[in-house]
């Protein structure tokens, strides 16, 4: 799949494991940060989500060169849009 996927999460998240094991299931490579163990990722979770710590959020870089996407426990299909985007 062409792109980057990066995924803000927590281990606790149900929502996270979720989208990883559909992300795993369809061959779709992402780079997993978890926001407990890099506080600097914090700030750009908050950002996306009007000053709330909501995980996943997931920014995806589309290969095609295209503006990078941020999205909210995003379904495997939205991730999938964006990375064709």
């Amino acid at each position: 799949m062409p792109g980057t996927v990066t995924m803000y999460s927590t281990t606790w998240c149900g929502y996270c494991r979720r989208l990883k094991s559909q992300l795993e299931r369809e061959g779709i490579a992402y780079e997993e940060i978890d926001i407990e163990q890099e506080p600097s990722a914090v700030a750009l979770v908050e950002k996306a989500n009007n000053g709330n710590r909501t995980v996943p959020t997931v920014v995806v870089s589309p290969e095609s060169g295209g503006d990078e996407v941020t999205m909210t426990n995003p379904s495997l299909l939205q991730v999938k849009q964006a990375l064709t985007a």
